[in-house]
């Protein structure tokens, strides 16, 4: 699939800046989205071209989750595919693929993050807010569950066990101010701010080895839910002596001596 309809992908060199691109319809997730999200993020794991992935919404929100208008999305069980879930287990396998590629994702989220599109958020690993950015766990207002769409899984371990009942359970929006409170962003700048925000990050990730980016993405998620630091550190020594072993390490190192900035190449 290389023609969307539901998303835009703007390649910057080694970033690519991915858009919710349903303006009209707030960014609320299709059938046709899910179509291309699954796509877009299942190519990931294995292109090495790409280093960065940005997330955003055209318009004036992130995604306001589930369009209820979309007949495809609303007959979950119509869809002989998602693990025998239908569209259920169709859409939860975007948020799989969003955290096993290994490419980092920085979410910048402006005005309505709502059900699956707070769930897009928190599947990211970086999250920085425009000041009109508010978030919830919307599926309780619909008379379904809030542990929906990895949910339950990323809240609790991103702003603690009690913020997340309180957000889940009541359904309550999160704002800008307290989405940095409580850990949940990792800054909030100005709308118009949010590109120049993620460039940062951006910039400062294109400035390590392609490797140690990987890498370090891998282990993170590994050891959040390591069963012990014996089992973290397992992996970190595996990490560390595989990025030993790599010429970017050695250019690494020289850089370091020479007082100036690395240029990896990626071996």
């Amino acid at each position: 699939m290389t023609n969307y309809t539901t998303i835009t992908v703007e390649k910057r060199g080694a970033t690519d800046w991915l858009t919710l691109n349903r303006p009209e319809a707030m960014n609320s997730i299709s059938l046709a989205m899910v179509h291309e999200l699954s796509d877009y993020f299942g190519k990931l794991y294995n292109d090495a071209s790409v280093r960065i992935v940005v997330m955003r919404g055209a318009g004036r929100a992130f995604c306001t989750g589930l369009d209820i208008k979309d007949q495809g999305a609303i007959d979950r069980g119509a869809i002989p595919f998602g693990g025998g879930f239908g569209f259920q287990g169709y859409l939860a396998d975007v948020y799989i693929r969003m955290r096993r590629c290994p490419q980092p994702i920085i979410a910048a989220v402006h005005g309505a993050a709502c059900g699956g599109g707070l769930a897009f958020a928190l599947a990211a690993d970086i999250r920085i807010a425009g000041e009109s950015a508010r978030m919830n766990a919307a599926f309780i207002k619909l008379g379904l569950s809030s542990c929906d769409m990895g949910v339950s899984y990323f809240l609790p371990r991103l702003v603690g066990a009690s913020v997340a009942a309180e957000l889940m359970l009541t359904g309550r929006f999160i704002h800008a101010p307290r989405a940095l409170a409580t850990g949940l962003v990792s800054e909030v700048v100005p709308d118009a701010g949010l590109e120049a925000a993620a460039q940062s990050y951006v910039d400062d990730m294109l400035a390590t080895s392609p490797m140690g980016l990987r890498m370090t993405k891998e282990g993170l998620a590994m050891a959040i839910d390591a069963p012990s630091l014996e089992a973290a550190m397992a992996i970190e020594n595996r990490n560390q002596l595989m990025c030993a072993a790599s010429d970017d390490f050695a250019e690494g190192m020289r850089a370091f001596l020479e007082k100036r900035p690395p240029v990896y190449t990626g071996r």
